[in-house]
Order: structure tokens, then sequence, then C-alpha cells
């Protein structure tokens, strides 16, 4: 292997992150991408799966207490119950699914930093919503943070970059990194009563961290367009100004137009842009050293697509086919509302002149 590749990142335990048959969030997702990339030919000299390890306890507690290891795995072995107010069941296999999404992550992260790939992709982790003290949202433990955490600690990465595209806000990923320099930017839905109810613009950080928690709340049905125009103005320009050591992306598909939890309106091409874009930030920011992680996502036809769309874009592997690849975007989008690009114009504004220039 050399420090080219892009790896797709595995562990044959990533099916035991499982709530339940009828609950949204199914681990399928998982090997489904993987099938439709294997399908098309992607794997080979430079994209390449990974076989990962399950974190540990020891990796957890960078994050999170052993009391809240201690609960969830309790919890996990009685097989029943709940880890949070309402929609994070535990089940008997998920404390071991847990530590497989976290260990991949980890690897995934230390992977690049030792040059053993470039960039790597955890369909697996993206769990944004748990927090240091407590499971939320179908999150278990944070796998993002323990990686930066790791990459602060074991590696000396102080500038990390962590951009969440899921619909719903990155709450918990916010909450362990409010008073750091670590960059938190999060694009969501924000309306009256949708989950988790935060992610204001106001919510920009506190001490050391002042200015490093970025967020652009979006309305209802936000298309491509207007997406990438407020990408481009604010994601962008803050990576510029904050120059990171490593660019973390969790990559939740929910924003797609036909999920059923969220009410965005992106379709696969706007994936495909925010893919390259952020591609090319690595290359020009930091060596090209691109973690990616899953996240949010529950049309399980639409998931595969459009991860498979992101880790070709990536990789720089597309299927010899070219009809193959069309298959992959969607035919049509939805329309957007017309007084959503006014909002969003409104939002790019305030953020440009009150929260953009607090980065040093």
């Amino acid at each position: 292997m050399t420090g080219d590749h892009c790896a797709f990142l595995y562990n044959e335990e990533f099916p035991k992150y499982y709530f339940g048959e009828n609950h949204p969030w199914q681990p399928r997702r998982d090997w489904k991408t993987r099938e439709l990339l294997e399908s098309m030919g992607i794997f080979g000299d430079h994209a390449i799966i990974y076989k990962t390890h399950p974190a540990t306890e020891q990796d957890l507690l960078m994050v999170h207490s052993q009391q809240h290891i201690d609960f969830v795995k309790k919890r996990c072995e009685s097989g029943g119950g709940l880890l949070d107010r309402g929609d994070t069941p535990a089940t008997e296999t998920l404390f071991e699914g847990s530590l497989a999404a976290v260990g991949a992550t980890l690897d995934g992260v230390e992977g690049i930093v030792n040059g053993r790939f470039l960039h790597a992709f955890n369909p697996a982790g993206g769990l944004h919503h748990a927090r240091s003290e407590c499971s939320s949202g179908f999150c278990v433990f944070n796998d993002i943070a323990v990686g930066v955490r790791a990459l602060q600690r074991r590696f000396k990465k102080e500038r990390v970059a962590i951009i969440d595209i899921d619909g719903h806000h990155g709450d918990g990923t916010q909450s362990v990194f409010y008073n750091e320099k670590i960059l938190t930017i999060s694009l969501h839905h924000l309306s009256s009563g949708f989950y988790p109810g935060t992610g204001r613009t106001k919510e920009v950080g506190e001490g050391y961290g002042k200015g490093y928690a970025i967020n652009v709340p979006l309305p209802f049905r936000t298309g491509d367009k207007t997406y990438l125009k407020a990408y481009k103005e604010i994601v962008l320009t803050a990576l510029d100004d904050y120059r990171p050591d490593m660019i973390v992306h969790q990559f939740g598909v929910d924003a797609h137009f036909s999920d059923p939890l969220v009410g965005l309106g992106l379709t696969t091409h706007a994936y495909e842009d925010i893919a390259k874009l952020t591609h090319d930030a690595a290359h020009k920011l930091c060596n090209g050293q691109y973690m990616v992680v899953g996240g949010g996502g529950y049309n399980l036809e639409a998931v595969p697509r459009c991860w498979a769309i992101m880790f070709c874009t990536i990789s720089g592997v597309y299927p010899k086919d070219p009809k193959a690849w069309e298959a992959l975007h969607d035919p049509h989008g939805m329309p957007e509302p017309e007084e959503v690009p006014d909002e969003v114009d409104e939002t790019i504004r305030r953020l440009k002149a009150e929260v953009l220039p607090l980065i040093k």
C-alpha cells in the first residue's frame, strides 16, 4: 500500500450497530454501498477495502466518561431499554457494533497520518449526536470526537476542521469542542420542533473556542444551487482562514430530497460537488489528508448511491461504463421554494459579518 490510496473502511462487526428492523437507522446501508462500488469495479490500485479494528474502552475515554461507557455496556447486556430519552434503544449487539464504528474512524485518521492511505471513508461512522456523558439521536459514542482527540493527543495535530453536512445539526461534536480551537462547521435543517433544536448562527463557541463553531441553518427544501453557494462562501472561506492539518467530513446524506426524516432538497449532483470541493480543499490546505465518515440517511435506495458517488469522486476511480455512473445520479430533483435563496443569503451575510472574522 502507498500513501495515495483511498480506503473504504470495513469491519465485520458493523452490522451489530443495530436498533431493530423497524428502526430508521439500518446498518445494511454500509454493505450495500460496498457492494455497489464492487459491482462497478472501483476497488483496485487506488481504491482499497481496508479491514479495521474495534475501539477499546480506553479509546472511548478520550471523549466519554466511564459512567457513560458502563451504562451503555450494562444496558446492552440486558438487551433492552433506551440509551436516551426516546429513539436510541439498547440491543444485545449494539455495544460491540459501537466499538467497531468508533474503531474504524480511529484506524482511518491514524492510517492517514501514518501515510498508509491519503483519504478514507468509514460508512459506519458520523455518530455526531453523542455527547461526552450521553447517547443521543441514534448515536451511542461519538466516533468523530474520538478520532479528533486521537489526532490531538497521539499525533499533536492542533488544527482539525470538522465539516458536518448531515441534515441534523452536529450538536454532540460541537459540544465536545465548544471551548477549543477545533473548527466545527455544520450545515443542517432548522425549524420549529426539528431535532435536535440547536445549530443557530449565534452558537459560535466560547472561551478559546469563540469563532470556531460555525452553524449554517437551512430552511425547508433548500436545493442544490443555494446549498452549494453557502458551502462555497462559508465552508471554503472558513477552511482557507483556518488552514487545518486534516479535514474530517461527516457525510450524512439525509439532506437528500427523498429522505423521510429531514426535509431538505439536495440531489446526488450536490453530493458530487461537495465531495469534489472538499477533496480539492484538502489537497490545497493539508496535503490531501481527508477523513470521511457516514451519518444520517434513511432512504435505503438513495444512501448507497450518494456514498458511492462521494467515494468515486475522492478516490478518482470511476466505473468504466459511463452508464453505470449515470445510473447513480438522480434523474430529477424537487423544486425549491422561491423564498429560500433570500433566506440563505441573509444567513451567509450574517456569518460573513459576525462569525468568519473571529477565526484566527
